[in-house]
């Protein structure tokens, strides 16, 4: 059983996604599901700060020594922040998903679109 933490926002892609903080910006990384899935991840692509993404976009991908992974936008919004961290160890993200792997942060404009993402019990009965 992969590992679901109750108090995040899950996508059907496999991303997870924090609520919004006072400012509207929202944490975004993949789940433990898909790093285990992928295997080791040695390389991240992800979009730079100031760039705008729709939701289901695809803003990026994870490289792992398996396969290459699309990343989606799981909300609309602009890209304030991305983890600097997994240009030098992209491994963060098999060691720590939920941590100091996490991919970027997405301002948006209304903090309710992750009500509409899946739970944390939905996830976990996708993934089963």
């Amino acid at each position: 059983m992969s590992n679901v933490p109750e108090d995040l926002y899950y996508t059907a892609e496999h991303e997870w996604v924090t609520a919004p903080d006072n400012n509207g910006v929202v944490r975004v990384g993949i789940t433990d599901f898909a790093q285990d899935a992928l295997g080791d991840v040695v390389y991240v692509q992800m979009p730079e700060g100031g760039s705008k993404v729709s939701a289901s976009d695809v803003v990026g991908e994870v490289e792992s020594t398996k396969s290459v992974s699309d990343i989606y936008a799981p909300v609309a919004g602009e890209v304030v922040n991305r983890n600097e961290a997994l240009d030098g160890d992209p491994a963060l993200i098999n060691s720590d998903p939920y941590g100091d792997g996490w991919l970027m942060e997405i301002k948006v404009e209304d903090g309710s679109v992750v009500e509409e993402l899946l739970s944390s019990s939905e996830y976990a009965q996708q993934v089963g």
